[in-house]
């Protein structure tokens, strides 16, 4: 078994034989919409996870569960395992470049003092923009590479809604993404992770990464087809074709504007770039065959109240999905909740408006109180107007939580308010809603309500398909930018669709040149 000391060499480890290998584990990741006002620092991951080493809970959240998991196949298998830092931040806009900067060379330290190590498993997200730096996933991978060297495989899981650069690409032995929207199957990814890098450290495998451009970008839910089928059919080739190791596509992520924006197929296959090119060219080709076909209806305001109120069942599930915290905005758009407003609808829930001094004011009134408050649009333009109302308070949490998968996911101090027959859940720490544990959590019966709104793009869709006979996805509001061809990028490519309007993925690049 190989693994690596520290030595004077520019790589930093040399080799030796031990009977145990070590391996090293830690995440670094956020999701940043360039587009979005809310700024991050250390704070927003302090709110959402920074978990210094023997920290980290027993849950994962998404890109942490290579921590979670690790600790599993590290007893299994009779590793030792080292865990770093986990870093992550939910969604927002640039992170700030001394924080970014700040908890890289944290983990890198780590590998540094505590190595040898014969393999590195990192949790990443793979759309993080920060101050200064366009790729910092793709900076994070290469000084890791620095401390390590060539030998020492890297493994890294990324989430699907990023950007795949030639970088990344470079440093790292394996990329594994999720392939499921919403991203159910964080945890699998992680095991996959740990497997080709226990393969990978016996000598069994020579992990390769191949990649193809389709030359395209798009929102892809995989909860119903055509892209059910898409993924289906990419599980079953990943499973029943020899050699290959892994298969995964880049949605891509159309709030990031940066260079190396857009979709992209990875294949992860045993030392076989021919074998990966040609699948990856199979699985790309498709999906550039299904650009425009793929993304859910979107209803306006109007349309999706009156197609839930004629409904006969219940509830209605509408999801005000351009102002998703999960895709960096604020969450706290009022445009739906103002329609809602002015047709005095009854049973109805909202989950949630961000708004950090609202909730503040509701856990001064307290309990049961009554009031006047303003609440909600004070983040970006385009978000509706400020709610000006008397509710009542009708429950405060300290701490409240919900749950996403084996997730629990933190929503901060948090009220529910009602004015009228309409309730609204206020929260301080931007969270999507992501399960009906948002709504239960209130004492709110998902079953007892005719409609409910959530603010989330397709990751609520499980949770809530199980209760919900009828799902409506609206476009409320310009809190998020959704069609490439008007969005003012000024780094992302140009020769990709629906920017550039070509047939196929060669004849976008050959006009793009």
């Amino acid at each position: 078994m190989r693994i690596y000391r520290l030595s004077a060499q520019p790589a930093r480890y040399s080799v030796v034989t031990m009977k145990t290998p070590r391996a090293f584990t830690a995440v670094l990741a956020t999701e940043t919409n360039t587009f979005s006002p809310i700024r991050v620092d250390i704070h927003a991951f302090k709110a959402s996870l920074l978990a210094r080493p023997g920290e980290h809970p027993e849950t994962p959240t998404l890109c942490s569960a290579v921590i979670t998991v690790g600790r599993r196949f590290a007893k299994d298998n009779g590793w030792d395992l080292v865990e770093g830092t986990a870093a992550w931040a939910d969604p927002a806009g640039l992170v700030s470049r001394q924080t970014y900067e700040g908890l890289r060379d944290e983990i890198l330290d780590q590998i540094e003092t505590g190595g040898p190590f014969d393999a590195i498993v990192l949790g990443l997200h793979g759309a993080m923009v920060a101050e200064g730096y366009d790729d910092p996933e793709g900076d994070f991978l290469e000084r890791v590479r620095d401390v390590v060297g060539a030998e020492v495989p890297i493994v890294a899981t990324l989430d699907p809604h990023s950007h795949l650069t030639q970088r990344r690409v470079s440093m790292a032995n394996a990329l594994i993404a999720f392939k499921e929207f919403p991203h159910t199957d964080f945890v699998d990814r992680a095991e996959d992770a740990w497997r080709i890098a226990r393969e990978t450290v016996a000598g069994d495998v020579k992990p390769v990464i191949s990649v193809f451009d389709p030359k395209m970008i798009d929102v892809f839910p995989t909860s119903t087809q055509p892209m059910r089928g898409f993924v289906d059919d990419m599980i079953r080739r990943e499973a029943e074709t020899p050699g290959i190791l892994s298969l995964s596509v880049i949605h891509g992520f159309l709030a990031g504007d940066v260079p190396e924006m857009g979709t992209k197929v990875i294949a992860v296959t045993d030392n076989d770039p021919a074998l990966g090119a040609s699948v990856a060219r199979d699985l790309g080709t498709a999906l550039f065959e299904l650009r425009g076909k793929v993304r859910s209806k979107e209803h306006s305001p109007a349309e999706a109240l009156d197609r839930a109120l004629e409904f006969e069942g219940a509830p209605v599930t509408i999801a005000d999905m351009w102002d998703n915290p999960g895709g960096g905005t604020a969450g706290d758009a009022t445009v739906l909740l103002r329609e809602a407003i002015d047709r005095k609808l009854d049973s109805i829930a909202f989950g949630s408006i961000w708004d950090p001094v609202a909730v503040q004011l509701c856990h001064a009134a307290g309990e049961g109180a009554t009031m006047q408050l303003r609440f909600g649009a004070k983040s970006a333009p385009n978000t509706g107007s400020p709610i000006d109302a008397e509710v009542q308070v009708i429950r405060n949490i300290r701490n409240a939580e919900q749950r996403f998968g084996d997730s629990i996911v933190p929503v901060g101090d948090a009220s529910l308010v009602k004015l009228g027959g309409i309730e609204v859940i206020l929260n301080s720490t931007r969270a999507q809603c992501f399960d009906t544990t948002l709504f239960t959590g209130f004492g709110i019966d998902p079953g007892q309500r005719k409609i409910l709104v959530v603010k989330s793009t397709n990751h609520f869709y499980r949770s809530f398909a199980l209760v919900s006979p009828l799902i409506l996805y609206c476009s409320a509001g310009l809190a998020y930018p959704t069609d490439p061809r008007i969005t003012p990028y000024k780094k992302a490519p140009r020769d990709i669709w629906p920017i550039l309007d070509r047939a196929s993925p060669e004849q976008a690049a050959s006009a793009g040149e």
